[in-house]
């Protein structure tokens, strides 16, 4: 049996009438009487009471097959859609990894863009490190993630959507908060609260190299994972911190932000995918990540 078998039978069974139904399929009569008589010996019954040559009545199995023949084509016409809307990419499901510092900015524009254009896609997030994104996207683990360079492996594919600078997060009571800009060498004395460098080898090299710049190392008195954790001991006078510029947006109170007064280095934002793994729904993914960039830079 055939797809072109049930959309004649319906025809006929529709029009009762074998040249009406010949009329609205485009094609002639006696065809039509041999697809129908083709499809009753398959089935092994008669669909049709032949009341005259060309016109007709159901049979019980007749009304019966009707009603699965409806069944069936709407089945099929849901899959052909489904499948059609998986192939361009709007259904489904999409594992981004992301760093914490993302977060709070520019994450959640590209989240917020990519579900109102793709209702349908299954959006799951995991918080890794730049190293950690790495080694799941090699694992099939992760389908794109958002990472800063420079990255180890350089057999993936990555483009550059986000820079920033770096600035001192301190005390809003402290001294130095009084200061419109602040100098790295004016930090000489201050403690300073940083995160492993494991976690964000690159972040981490590009920070130290300020203290390099004013040939000092910094007198590093506390560690502390995620970045909203070293804001908060900075709100509580731990110390200080030396931090990208969109933690300003975290605006934790008691927290004073001030632009370094030495020449800063850049902190770059990749998305990250292996070129080998791009789906229609990455590709989507991807273009979002690349509109929604274009309006924070």
């Amino acid at each position: 049996m055939e797809l072109r078998h049930l959309r004649y039978f319906i025809a006929v069974a529709e029009e009762l009438h074998f040249s009406k139904a010949a009329e609205r399929l485009h094609i002639s009569q006696p065809p039509l009487s041999q697809q129908i008589q083709q499809l009753e010996v398959e089935l092994g019954v008669k669909l049709f009471h032949r009341k005259t040559k060309r016109q007709v009545q159901l049979t019980e199995a007749g009304k019966v097959f009707l009603q699965e023949a409806y069944q069936l084509l709407a089945q099929l016409e849901t899959a052909v859609a489904l499948t059609q809307r998986a192939g361009r990419g709007k259904t489904g499901q999409i594992r981004i990894g992301f760093t914490s510092l993302v977060i709070y900015d520019l994450l959640p524009l590209i989240l917020r863009q990519f579900r109102e254009q793709f209702l349908e896609v299954e959006l799951v997030l995991l918080e890794l490190t730049t190293s950690q994104q790495e080694q799941a996207l090699r694992d099939s683990r992760i389908d794109v993630g958002f990472a800063h360079p420079p990255l180890e492996d350089d057999t993936l594919s990555y483009k550059c959507i986000h820079r920033e600078t770096l600035m001192v997060a301190l005390s809003s009571t402290h001294s130095l908060a009084q200061q419109e800009y602040i100098s790295v060498r004016s930090l000489l004395n201050e403690p300073l609260i940083m995160f492993p460098r494991y976690l964000a080898p690159g972040l981490y090299d590009r920070i130290m190299s300020l203290f390099q710049q004013g040939n000092f190392s910094p007198n590093i008195s506390q560690e502390a994972i995620q970045m909203q954790t070293i804001i908060g001991l900075v709100s509580a006078g731990m110390g200080v911190a030396i931090a990208p510029s969109s933690l300003q947006n975290l605006q934790r109170s008691g927290v004073a932000y001030r632009p370094i007064l030495d020449k800063v280095p850049v902190i770059e934002t990749a998305v990250i995918w292996q070129q080998n793994s791009l789906t229609p729904i990455l590709q989507n993914f991807l273009q979002i990540s690349a509109n929604c960039c274009s309006q924070l830079n």
